[in-house]
């Protein structure tokens, strides 16, 4: 879909009068029913196709960035905010640093995106069920269902963005066109993800396999994508419950079912080279399952809002400030820690495809961030130019490279540890070893140096567990998951006290308190409450 997508959204005026009169009744003259619009294929897809866009949104009227990486990256272990100095983008260093107040206009603007892109979900579910089928030779019962599937996926995923950053959302699977239809209660977590699966299951069947997709429709939902976040949303819901004492065997045995599934389709493999998944020629490639679609736009500029650029600004904002390319060099942020880099076991060829650093004759007063000297090279595209060299941008808001959502190995290693949690340990360790395989790793039971010790993992499923959630840090490290699989797995405030008592002088000053049943979530933006006039609750400790 890296293809112009405009919708332009019709507002119905229709007169309502309690005469009997029948020209009382009549449709006021020169008045649009906004079903009127609904007439052939190309609207339906041209509203579905709107349901998607929100995704790539990271820049508009919040007037700052909201990628959601400042989260999954920088709030965890995994990397430190950087940039130009620690009042450089002052969002991010509070959410960083455990200070995040309702004000913080990266939460904002990331909230409000996510909630545009379930009401362009809403609105192409009604409208398009509503239409009938063979308005035009292209409207086939199979073509209608597909499409509604797509807009049902779309709202689980943007719920499911929501659910895991702020918590408990209002479930609303309609469209509000007056402020008096919005709900404001919010359902718990454990509801939300209930109503995220719920979604899935309704939209799995009507969707495509990838490879039944034309070339010009790649990064549409699929079947595949849809059993992924089966998968993924199950694998959330049973690490909740199990935190809040509920017995989480259904919902493992679910992920489990779905994660198979996913494999009997035999539409997805892990590519050879590891770092072929981070390239442009990478792309939709046999190992992505979803993935965001960029596109360099030279028309795109700054000042019309949200979604003005069909490009990311992720290049940007995480290339160097110095010191690799001077003529290629970015504003440095999203850092990788020394902590990340010591997870890395001896040999791991992840570990370079990850983290570029620069030697002491590169470094200069603009390269370091509290002592850091590590970048992200995987969303970099150090490689992506001509004859493998550092891709040229025209426009910093214009980086072509597709953000990877879900691969193949993310997929393998969420089957992996359901498969664990249910004691079902062969399967898990033969898809944990596909993942180690690929880039030359010793087969799980291994002893490895990890974070300068000697680890020995047994065959046990303790040991298992651990080294599963090893791998993944290690194989989806600086990809946005690291600080959701930590607050699922419960294990937030432990590994981050431990990260932090282990960083420099000049990052622990920074550092507040992280609390436990606080800083798990962040809070729902002061802005959007004042809106609901306080109807709308906030997160505990906030």
């Amino acid at each position: 879909m890296k293809k112009t997508i405009k919708y332009v959204m019709l507002i119905a005026l229709t007169a309502v009068m309690g005469a009997c009169n029948d020209w009382l009744t009549d449709d006021t003259p020169g008045s649009n029913k906004i079903e009127d619009y609904f007439v052939s294929t190309a609207t339906a897809l041209e509203v579905v196709n709107a349901s998607y866009m929100p995704l790539a949104w990271e820049y508009g009227t919040s007037t700052t960035f909201y990628s959601e990486w400042f989260i999954g990256d920088i709030v965890s272990d995994d990397a430190l905010k950087g940039g130009q100095g620690i009042s450089d983008m002052g969002n991010a260093y509070d959410m960083e640093n455990f200070k995040t107040n309702p004000d913080n206009r990266l939460l904002l603007g990331f909230y409000n995106a996510q909630w545009q892109g379930i009401q362009r979900c809403n609105l192409a579910i009604e409208q398009v069920s509503g239409m009938e089928e063979g308005v035009d030779a292209d409207f086939t019962p199979e073509m209608k269902a597909r499409l509604i599937a797509e807009a049902k996926f779309m709202r689980s995923y943007y719920y499911f963005r929501l659910v895991r950053i702020f918590g408990g959302m209002p479930l609303i699977d309609y469209v509000v066109d007056s402020s008096n239809k919005f709900n404001f209660n919010r359902a718990s977590q454990i509801e939300t993800y209930e109503f995220i699966i719920k979604n899935l299951e309704e939209a799995v069947e009507s969707l495509p396999l990838k490879s039944k997709y034309a070339k010009a429709d790649m990064g549409r939902a699929t079947r595949g994508t849809a059993q992924a976040m089966l998968l993924k949303a199950n694998l959330y819901l049973a690490g909740f419950q199990a935190q809040q004492g509920i017995d989480a065997t259904a919902a493992y045995r679910e992920a489990k079912k779905w994660g198979e599934a996913l494999m009997e389709t035999n539409e997805y493999d892990l590519v050879g080279t590891y770092f072929d998944n981070f390239t442009m020629v990478g792309e939709n490639g046999k190992e992505s399952i979803f993935e965001i679609q960029y596109v360099e736009d030279p028309r795109s500029d700054y000042g019309e809002g949200e979604g003005f650029t069909r490009g990311t600004f992720t290049l940007i904002l995480q290339r160097p400030r110095s010191g690799f390319n001077d003529s290629e060099t970015g504003w440095g942020f999203d850092r990788p820690t020394q902590n990340l880099y010591d997870e890395f076991e001896p040999g791991d060829p992840r570990r370079d495809a990850t983290i570029m650093w620069q030697t002491e004759g590169e470094i200069d007063e603009t390269s370091l961030y509290m002592g850091n000297r590590y970048y992200n090279r995987k969303y970099a595209q150090t490689t992506d130019g001509p004859n493998g060299t550092w891709y040229h941008l025209t426009h910093h808001s214009r980086g072509p490279l597709n953000y990877r959502l879900i691969r193949y190995s993310d997929a393998l290693l969420m089957y992996a540890e359901a498969c664990c949690e249910l004691g079902d340990l062969a399967p898990a360790i033969n898809a944990l070893n596909r993942v180690r395989n690929r880039v030359g790793m010793a087969p799980f039971p291994y002893t490895a140096t990890i974070q300068g010790k000697t680890v020995h993992f047994t065959g046990s499923q303790a040991d298992l567990r651990a080294a599963i959630r090893h791998e993944r840090r290690v194989e989806l490290a600086m990809e946005g998951h690291r600080w959701f699989d930590l607050c699922r797995w419960g294990i937030a405030k432990e590994t981050m006290d431990a990260y932090i008592a282990g960083e420099t002088e000049e990052a622990r000053h920074e550092y507040g308190v992280f609390q436990k049943g606080k800083h798990e979530l962040m809070p729902i933006p002061s802005e959007d409450r004042q809106l609901t006039e306080g109807k709308l609750d906030q997160n505990p400790g906030y």
